[in-house]
C-alpha cells in the first residue's frame, strides 16, 4: 500500500528535530530516572528506606557464583563514574577468570562489576583495571559493529531459564553492542533495545556505567526474581577476554555457565508500548522496454509498533514496511537445478528470528528449514512471464504481525502472521496472488533447559486466478515437532525431528510441481511416478543426531535423515530438494590451552553420504581441515577433501529430469591465511583447488581481502574474488527427437571475477556512512557438445555421452551487474533515525557471449544502463 503525500511535511517532519532538541533529549537520557519505591511486599530487605547506602558490600571472588543486586534508593547518573552513593554499597564483583586463550587462566588485568536495581532499570557499573592504559584499543563505529576494541559487557538470563539471555557491551569510545541469545548460546546481533551507556578513562584504565530500562527485558511474573548474569571483558591487544563466573569452551552451552544475581523481590511489569512511524520518498530512475527514461517519485509512510502484552510477551506489528535502507543481494549467476538461497536481512523478520527456527538442514552455515521469511514479499513469481519486466521487483508487505515471549513455565512461543497485495503487470494480468502467511512455534525446555520438546505449524494461502491458478500453489501446510536431550553431565546431546508437508492447488499446478527439480517425478527410476491428475501432494522428512558437545578437547557428531520424495516446504520454507536420504559423522579437536607453537588448534575430520530414496547412492566422501592461530596471532586454516572414490554414484537431478548420469571421482583442497586482527591492515587470502571427472573437471578459486583501519572514524574491507570452472558435464538442455528425448550437456570453461567493497565512516556514534559496492563479472563458453548414452550411469565418463549437435557447440554467455548502497544513517535520538539511501545498479547480459576480457567487460558493464534509486526515510521512536 502506497500513499502519495506532500514532501514539505515530510521535510517539516525531519527539520522538527534541530540540534537543540536533540540536546534536550541527551540531557533526558542521561538524568538520574525518577525515583520510585518498588512494592512493599518484596522479600529483599534492601527495598526498606535508607539501606541500600548503608549496607556492606561483600566481595565475589571466583569461588562465588552468586551475587546480590541493590535497591537504589536514587538512581546513579548515567556518566561513567562510581561516585554514585548506589556503588559504595553494592556488592563488588573481583572474580574474573580468563577463558581465551586459556581457559580458567589468571588474567592479566583486574576487572570489577557493581549492580544495582530500581523498580523501573538495572544499572551496572564495570571497571577495567589496566597498568598501561595508553595501550587500551578503541575503534569508533556504528552501533553494533565488532572492531579491534576493548570492550566491557553483560548478559543478563533474565528468564533465569538458562537457554536465553539478553548481551550489552561497549568499548571506551562509547559504541554500543546488544545481541540476543537463545538456545544456550545462538546469536542474534538483528536485536535493537533502547538503552543507555557511558564510559570514562582515567589513570587506572576505564569504565562503562549501564541503565537498562526493565520493559527492554523479557521476564515472568515471580514473587522473588532471579536473574542469571555473566559479567565480560575483552582486552583488544591480548586478544585476551575474562569473564564472571569463568567461562569453560570444554563444556556444552554459553548461558548454562551463568550466575546468578539476587535481590530484586517481586519486579513490576513496566508498561511497553514502543511506537516507531516512518515516512519515505523515493525517487526512482528507470528505463522502460523503449528505453525512455522515467522519474517516478514515490511517497509512503508506515509504522512499526511494539507493545508488551506482559512482562515476557511481545506483540511486533509493522503496517507496510519498508526496507530501502537495506543491503543488495550479492550477483550470482545460478547454473545448478536448484533454487539460490539468499540471507534474510529486513528487520522486523530478522530481528527475534531465532524463536521460529526449525531447521532441516544446515550446510556451510546456510540453514534450510520450515521457515524462511524471503518466501513473503519475494520477487513477483511471475515477473516477465508476460513480457512486463517493468512490474515491482518486490512483492509489498501490507502487514505484519508477530507475538514472541517465554512464559515462566519455559515455554517459548512464537507466532508470525504476514499479509501480501496481489501484484498486477503492465499487461493487467497477475504475477502475484494475494496471499496470508502464518507460522506457529512453540518450544517447552524441560530439565532446566537440558531437554526440550518444541512443534511448528506453517500456512500458505493464495488467492489464485486465471493468470495464476495453474502455476501456482493454492495452499500449503507444513507442521514438525522436534526434540533434544543432554545426558552424562550435559556433554552428550541427542536430537531430532520428524515434520510433514502438504500442498494443494489445481491438476496443472500439482503437475508443475511434480516436475520441478525439488521432485522431479518424471525421470526414469522415479520412486513415485508423475501422476497428472493429483490435485494435492504429500510428505514428510526427519532427522536424528547424537553427539558429544562438551567436555575435554573431543567433540564428535553422528547424524542421519530421511526426506520423502512428496516432502515440499518451500512455499514458506527452504528446502532445495526432496527423495533424499543422508548419513554424516563428524569429530573434532579442540587444544584449549596455548603454547608456545600455538595459541587455538583445531581440527576436525568429515564423512558424509547421500542416497536416493530409491537406494541410488548420490554422493559419499570425506576430508580433514584444521586451523592454527599462532603466538603471533596470524592464522592458518587448510585441508583436503574426495568424493566418490569409490564406483557407482550417481547425479539423478542434473539431467533435469531425465535419467541418473554416473559420477566420477573428484579430489579437492583449500588453503587460507588471515592476518592479525589487532593491526590497522589485515590481510587475507582464501585458495581452492579441485580436480575430478578422470581429469576432465577442475575448478579453482582466489579470493584476497583486505581489512583496513586508516582512523578510529574510517575502517572497511575489499574482497577480491576470481574463480576458473571447468566442468566435463554441464546441462545445455533436453530436446525432443523422433527416437526420444537427448539430454545435453557440454564441456564448460567458465571465469568469473568479482570486486566486493565495504567502507563504514563514523562522523559520531550517532552518524555514520556505509557503502556497499560489488561489480561481478561471469562468462562461459562451451565445446564437447555431448548427449546421454544408452549407458548414463556407466563407470566411465567416456561410456555416458555420445556426441551431439554435428560439429556444432552451444552458445557461451557473459553476465555483468553491479550493486552498490550507500546509507546515511542519523541517530538524532534514541531510537529514531534519518537515512538518506542511494542504490545504484547496472545489467548487462549478451554483449560478448563466451569471451572474457578483464578490462573490456569492466569498461562494459560501466556503460551499462543505470537504474538509480534515491530515498530520504525519517523514523521517529516513542514509547506510552
Amino acid at each position: 500500500m502506497s500513499y502519495r503525500i506532500r514532501s514539505v511535511p515530510l521535510l517539516l517532519f525531519v527539520l522538527s528535530t534541530t540540534p537543540v532538541a536533540a540536546q534536550q533529549v541527551a540531557r533526558v537520557a542521561h538524568s538520574a530516572a525518577t525515583p520510585t519505591r518498588p512494592p512493599e511486599d518484596r522479600s529483599s530487605a534492601s527495598a526498606s528506606p535508607g539501606v541500600a547506602e548503608a549496607r556492606v558490600p561483600r566481595i565475589i571472588t571466583s569461588a562465588h557464583r552468586e551475587v546480590e543486586a541493590v535497591f537504589a534508593e536514587r538512581a546513579p547518573v548515567i556518566d561513567g563514574r562510581d561516585d554514585d552513593a548506589v556503588w559504595r554499597s553494592a556488592d563488588v564483583i573481583e572474580g574474573f577468570r580468563q577463558w581465551q586463550p586459556a581457559e580458567d587462566g589468571e588474567p592479566s588485568q583486574r576487572t570489577t562489576a557493581r549492580i544495582a536495581f530500581d523498580a523501573k532499570h538495572l544499572y551496572v557499573f564495570l571497571r577495567a583495571y589496566d597498568t598501561t592504559p595508553d595501550s587500551i584499543m578503541a575503534q569508533l563505529s556504528r552501533r553494533d559493529l565488532r572492531t579491534p576494541s576493548d570492550y566491557l559487557g553483560f548478559m543478563v538470563d533474565s528468564y533465569h531459564d538458562k537457554r536465553t539471555g539478553y548481551m550489552f557491551h561497549v568499548n571506551p569510545l562509547g559504541v554500543q553492542r546488544d545481541i540476543y541469545v537463545i538456545n544456550d548460546g545462538e546469536e542474534d546481533l538483528s536485536w535493537d533495545a533502547v538503552w543507555f551507556s557511558a564510559t570514562s578513562r582515567d589513570a587506572e584504565g576505564w569504565t562503562a556505567e549501564f541503565r537498562i530500562p526493565l520493559s527492554q527485558l523479557r521476564y515472568p511474573d515471580v514473587e522473588n526474581h532471579q536473574f542469571g548474569l555473566m559479567v565480560m571483558r575483552e582486552i583488544g591487544r591480548k586478544q585476551e577476554r575474562q569473564s564472571w563466573p569463568v567461562f569453560r569452551r570444554s563444556k556444552t552451552g554459553f548461558i548454562s555457565q551463568a550466575g546468578d544475581v539476587s535481590g530484586f523481590g517481586r519486579l513490576g511489569a513496566p508498561r511497553r508500548i514502543e511506537i516507531n512511524p516512518y515516512a519515505v520518498e523515493r525517487n526512482i530512475t528507470r528505463f522502460d522496454p523503449s528505453g525512455r527514461v522515467t522519474h517516478p517519485f514515490q511517497q509512503q509512510y508506515g509504522a512499526d509498533v511494539k507493545i508488551g502484552v506482559t512482562s515476557n510477551l511481545t506483540l511486533d506489528a509493522s503496517v507496510n514496511p519498508d526496507f530501502g535502507q537495506v543491503e543488495a543481494d550479492p550477483a550470482v549467476l545460478n547454473l545448478s537445478a536448484f533454487e539460490q538461497f539468499f540471507a534474510e536481512r529486513r528487520p522486523f523478520f530478522v530481528e527475534g528470528s531465532g524463536i521460529f527456527r526449525f531447521d532441516t538442514d544446515c550446510n556451510d552455515g546456510q540453514c534450510n528449514g520450515l521457515f524462511y521469511s524471503r518466501r513473503i514479499g519475494r520477487s513477483p513469481q511471475l515477473r516477465g512471464s508476460f513480457g512486463d519486466n517493468t512490474t515491482p521487483q518486490f512483492t509489498p508487505i501490507l502487514a505484519a504481525t508477530k507475538l514472541t515471549g517465554r512464559l515462566g513455565s519455559g515455554l517459548s512461543i512464537g507466532a508470525l502472521n504476514a499479509y501480501t497485495p496481489g501484484v498486477e503487470g503492465t499487461q493487467g494480468r497477475t504475477v502475484e496472488p494475494t496471499s496470508n502467511y502464518s507460522v506457529v512455534r512453540l518450544q517447552q525446555d524441560l530439565r532446566n533447559g537440558n531437554s526440550g520438546i518444541g512443534m511448528m505449524l506453517t500456512s500458505t494461502q493464495r488467492r489464485t486466478d486465471e493468470w495464476t491458478a495453474d502455476v501456482l500453489r493454492r495452499e500449503a501446510y507444513t507442521g514438525g515437532i522436534d526434540a533434544r536431550h543432554r545426558f552424562f553431565s550435559n556433554n552428550y546431546e541427542i536430537r531430532g525431528f520428524l515434520a510433514g508437508s502438504r500442498i494443494a492447488g489445481s491438476a496443472a499446478a500439482i503437475e508443475r510441481t511434480q516436475r520441478n527439480a525439488v521432485h522431479f517425478y518424471q525421470r526414469p527410476g522415479s520412486p513415485v511416478a508423475l501422476d497428472p491428475s493429483r490435485t494435492s501432494l504429500e510428505g514428510y522428512g526427519a532427522r536424528m543426531s547424537v553427539g558429544k558437545t562438551g567436555g575435554g578437547i573431543t567433540r564428535w557428531n553422528f547424524e542421519v535423515s530421511r526426506f520423502s520424495p512428496g516432502f515440499d516446504i518451500n512455499d514458506v520454507g527452504f528446502l532445495p530438494r526432496a527423495d533424499l536420504q543422508t548419513q554424516s559423522f563428524w569429530t573434532g579437536f579442540r587444544m584449549l590451552k596455548p603454547t608456545k607453537v600455538y595459541r587455538i588448534l583445531n581440527l576436525n575430520v568429515n564423512q558424509w553420504s547421500t542416497f536416493n530414496t530409491g537406494g541410488d547412492r548420490l554422493n559419499a566422501g570425506g576430508n580433514v581441515n584444521g586451523f592454527v592461530q599462532l603466538p603471533s596471532f596470524w592464522g592458518l586454516f587448510g585441508g583436503i577433501g574426495v568424493e566418490n572414490p569409490l564406483k557407482g554414484a550417481v547425479d539423478d537431478r542434473v539431467a533435469r529430469g531425465g535419467p541418473a548420469v554416473g559420477r566420477s571421482m573428484y579430489v579437492f583442497r583449500w588453503l587460507g591465511l588471515e592476518g592479525d586482527g589487532r593491526k590497522p591492515i589485515v590481510p587475507s587470502m582464501f585458495s581452492f583447488l579441485g580436480r575430478g571427472d578422470e581429469g576432465r573437471s577442475m575448478s579453482y578459486d582466489l579470493n584476497p581481502s583486505l581489512q583496513f583501519r586508516p582512523s578510529s572514524r574510517l575502517q572497511g574491507s575489499i574482497g577480491m574474488g576470481y574463480s576458473y570452472n571447468q566442468d566435463g558435464w554441464q546441462w545445455v538442455g533436453n530436446y525432443d527427437s523422433p527416437t526420444g528425448t537427448n539430454y545435453t550437456f557440454a564441456r564448460l570453461k567458465q571465469k568469473t571475477t568479482s570486486l566486493t567493497t565495504r567502507f563504514d565512516v563514523t562522523a559520531t556514534r550517532t552518524l555514520t556512512m556505509q557503502i556497499y559496492a560489488q561489480p561481478f563479472i561471469t562468462s562461459g563458453s562451451f565445446d564437447d557438445w555431448r548427449a546421454l548414452s544408452s549407458t548414463p550411469a556407466a563407470r566411465t565418463f567416456a561410456d555416458r555421452f555420445v556426441p551431439y549437435g554435428n560439429g556444432t557447440n552451444p552458445d557461451g554467455f557473459n553476465f555483468k551487474q553491479f550493486r552498490s548502497n550507500t546509507v546515511v544513517r542519523w541517530e538524532y535520538r534514541p531510537g529514531s533515525a534519518l537515512f538518506v539511501v542511494w542504490q545504484h545498479g547496472r545489467t548487462q547480459d549478451g554483449r560478448n557471449p563466451g569471451s572474457f576480457d578483464f578490462a573490456r567487460d569492466y569498461r562494459d558493464l560501466f556503460r551499462a544502463t543505470p537504474e538509480n534509486t534515491f530515498l530520504v526515510k525519517a523514523t521517529y521512536w516513542f514509547s506510552l
